[in-house]
Order: structure tokens, then C-alpha cells, then sequence
């Protein structure tokens, strides 16, 4: 795996997968992300002003855990297959868990979100043929 860092961000290409991950935080305040190669390739580039506002506009985000001073800790998993795409971070829950139905219609609602709605769609109608078959 190759890896570019950077303040506050940490992007990786694994060869393998041909994949491009990154995160920004770390530790109680972490975010995962997918992102292109343009992405990976521009966030260490010296004109670049902001990397992490490159990787949360661009990518397709992942993972959150949130605990800071403004309500009780809490994860959202956008991606359930956050820890297959991102072998490499290290990841902490915080708090709560959100709960499938609750993360969806935040990515309903939340344009930031927009890049989730296709894969979290498909999750959910995964696990309603499920349910339909049990």
C-alpha cells in the first residue's frame, strides 16, 4: 500500500484493489472516505489549499465517528464495507451506532451525502429481500 499524509488527513492507493481510500481526523473524530485517483494524486500537490476539503467534496464518504462537545458520541457506517476498503485505518465506534434505517434517510436527506444514495439503496433492498425470504 502506498500512502501520502498530510495535516489532519491520510490518503492510500492499494495496487492490489486499485482502490483509493483516505481519512481525515483521527482518533473519537474520524471520517473514511473512497476517492479517485485525480484526488489522490492532487492532495499533496503544493497549490492545493485544502486537501481535506478536496477529500470530503470529492470523495464518497464511508465512516464517521463523532464525539465532540456539541451531544453524545455517535458512528454513522455508511459504507458496511468500510473495513474491506480500508484495511489500513484505524477506526474507533464512538458512542451510539446509528442504526441502517437512520443512516439511509440521512443520505436521503443530506446532499452532502448525494455519493452513498446508489450503494445504501442497493443495501437496503438487499436487506429487504432478505427479510421478504426469512
Amino acid at each position: 500500500m502506498e500512502f501520502k499524509k498530510g495535516t489532519g488527513w491520510r490518503c492510500c492507493y492499494d495496487p492490489e484493489t486499485g482502490l483509493y481510500t483516505a481519512e481525515i481526523g483521527g482518533g473519537p473524530n474520524h471520517d473514511l472516505y473512497e476517492i479517485t485517483k485525480e484526488i489522490y494524486d492532487r492532495v499533496d500537490d503544493p497549490g492545493e489549499e485544502s486537501p481535506i476539503g478536496l477529500i470530503h467534496t470529492g470523495g464518497r464518504h464511508l465512516y464517521m465517528s463523532v464525539d465532540d462537545r456539541c451531544g453524545p458520541p455517535y458512528t454513522v457506517i455508511l459504507d458496511t464495507d468500510y473495513k474491506k476498503l480500508c484495511p489500513w485505518a484505524n477506526t474507533i465506534e464512538s458512542g451510539t451506532v446509528w442504526d441502517e434505517d437512520m443512516t439511509d434517510a440521512a443520505v436521503e436527506v443530506f446532499a452532502s451525502e448525494a455519493n452513498n444514495r446508489e450503494q445504501r439503496r442497493a443495501k437496503k433492498a438487499e436487506r429487504e429481500a432478505k427479510k421478504n425470504n426469512e
